[in-house]
């Protein structure tokens, strides 16, 4: 038959026209002259990132998923958004001014398949322009971890890459020049932070160890955090600062340690005195610490990993108060300090939460937790549907930008379509299996099985007597529909 071609990031794509159509010249039309505006982000990457929830001055909650970074105002319900990254976003950093941030995204590949280079794009979080872009051509695969520094009101910026030896990266960013650069470890980094009150200090931490940098001019130089008779954890997860220059690390054997500069005399030519060792241990979580969060008055949040607790410390590091985030959210990734007495959590799975120790939580954010790959829209109502290779089915709300429900399926659900009557919406799904499902109180309403291979796309025709069920295995199946879309018998298969 006639077919058209068209490039999808570079890959071809093959559509056969109609039979009935004769000539494609006759029914080509151009494309049309609208411009889509993004209007609402669902969802939020908490998954795999740490410390990617903050609470703006403009009273925005900001956090990133895809390629986006929203600014979501949750008392007004809206939502703007930084769309100037060409590939998924992984980490956040915000100025001490709390007006500019910085983000760091992966390498990709634009809509012809050309690859585009990491970087860290510095933006105003008022105006949405962009400051600055700094980066390409340095780092490698993406940008793992970056911090604004403190001590000079946020001039430098410093950055760890993706690449083997997580390079470290110090920026006068608004010069977009590199100042300093040096291989840190071959084992992963999870987080680089600038010491608030010594603008000569910069503090790496990941798999197995610390790191304290002096920076100087363009030289950076490492000491080693030695834990002596301090168990060794397996992963240093974050860090945070005392009022006194102290350094904090949570680490994932559930530690808190305080590490202290000596004030050991230099020596002529060793460098700068004092050295940072442990001065004190606190157990602190039951499984990992997964975040620190220095509040306005001196306190300290932290988030625990397994146990899904948040901990408010005293100024002496004693625990005050905890509260515990419900399991059905998952794991605590990221923990902010919103309004008056409130916290943001980010979660494991995919949720951002507000709270208090008071009160409890409330929903704020929540999406998949894997690949999204079917969408269906209500053929008349402001509603659509998504499924997931996280198993779940949603239904939201297209004007509230709200969950009306979701369900979980027995396995990943691939495409999706309603029934034009919209009582009834039919999920195809990674195995071949296909469920429908009634839109208002989702009940399964019929489940078949097509083939062995996954189910790329299902139709029903306009007048919602037949159901196309289009297969990996090169394979249409046609249904008929019977009873609204409550009835299924196998009419044949087109090949």
């Amino acid at each position: 038959g006639e077919y058209i071609k068209m490039f999808m990031r570079g890959r071809p794509i093959t559509m056969f026209i109609p039979s009935d159509v004769e000539n494609y010249d006759d029914i080509r039309t151009e494309l049309p002259p609208e411009k889509l505006k993004l209007e609402w982000v669902y969802g939020y990457r908490g998954r795999d990132c740490r410390a990617n929830v903050y609470l703006l001055p403009t009273g925005e909650i900001v956090y990133f998923i895809a390629s986006v970074v929203v600014l979501f105002n949750y008392e007004e319900r809206t939502q703007r958004h930084y769309l100037g990254h060409t590939d998924c976003v992984k980490c956040l950093a915000v100025h001490p001014d709390k007006i500019r941030i910085a983000t760091g995204q992966l390498a990709g590949v634009d809509k012809d398949g050309r690859p585009l280079q990491p970087h860290v794009r510095v933006w105003d979080s008022v105006s949405l322009v962009t400051l600055q872009v700094i980066g390409l051509g340095t780092f490698e695969r993406g940008v793992g971890c970056l911090d604004f520094s403190k001590a000079d009101s946020g001039t430098h910026l410093c950055v760890i890459d993706d690449s083997n030896e997580h390079m470290l990266t110090v920026w006068d960013w608004q010069r977009k020049s590199k100042i300093a650069e040096i291989k840190t470890t071959n084992e992963v980094v999870l987080a680089v932070e600038f010491h608030p009150t010594d603008a000569n200090t910069i503090i790496t931490c990941g798999k197995s160890h610390i790191f304290f940098w002096t920076w100087s001019g363009n030289s950076l130089s490492r000491k080693q955090g030695i834990f002596g008779k301090y168990e060794k954890p397996k992963f240093v997860q974050c860090l945070a600062f005392l009022g006194n220059g102290d350094v904090l690390t949570g680490d994932s054997g559930g530690i808190i340690l305080i590490w202290s500069k000596t004030t050991v005399e230099s020596t002529p030519g060793k460098g700068p005195k004092g050295v940072y060792q442990i001065s004190r241990q606190i157990k602190a979580h039951d499984g990992s610490v997964f975040t620190l969060c220095q509040m306005r008055n001196g306190m300290l949040l932290t988030g625990g990993g397994k146990d899904r607790k948040i901990i408010l410390w005293d100024h002496d590091l004693n625990p005050e108060r905890e509260i515990e985030v419900p399991d059905q959210y998952g794991t605590i990734r990221a923990v902010a300090e919103g309004k008056a007495d409130q916290f943001l959590v980010g979660t494991s799975r995919n949720f951002v939460l507000r709270g208090t120790f008071n009160d409890g939580f409330l929903v704020e954010v929540q999406g998949h937790t894997d690949e999204l790959w079917g969408l269906a829209s209500h053929p008349f109502k402001d509603l659509f549907l998504t499924c997931a290779q996280d198993r779940q089915v949603c239904m939201w709300n297209s004007v509230d930008h709200t969950l009306e429900w979701t369900r979980l399926l027995d396995e990943p659900g691939h495409c999706a379509d309603f029934h034009p009557s919209g009582a009834v919406v039919a999920i195809g799904t990674h195995s071949g299996r296909w469920f429908v499902l009634d839109a208002e109180t989702r009940d399964l309403v019929s489940i078949h099985t097509d083939g062995n291979e996954q189910l790329s796309v299902m139709r029903y025709s306009v007048d919602g007597t037949l159901l196309a069920v289009g297969s990996h295995d090169n394979f249409i199946y046609l249904y008929v529909v019977t009873e609204n879309g409550r009835k299924y018998s196998r009419h044949g298969k087109c090949t």
